[in-house]
């Protein structure tokens, strides 16, 4: 079963702050919410931790250069 997880908890997976993350799931670089209720929204964490896993693909290739 999927797991949803709230703003919060994405900014300490991610160390992302609030604008940051809004501006970037905005911008497509970073996961889109999805809409919980009428003032809720929440990521999966699936797509959240794929993220964060193409990201360290990408810095450590950077790196390796």
């Amino acid at each position: 079963m999927e797991k949803i997880i709230r703003e919060k908890e994405v900014k300490e997976i991610t160390g992302l702050s609030r604008v940051t993350l809004w501006r970037w799931s905005s911008s497509g670089n970073f996961p889109k919410p999805i809409r919980l209720g009428e003032n809720s929204k929440g990521w999966l964490s699936s797509e959240v931790q794929e993220w964060i896993a193409e990201r360290t693909k990408s810095s450590r290739k950077e790196v390796g250069e």
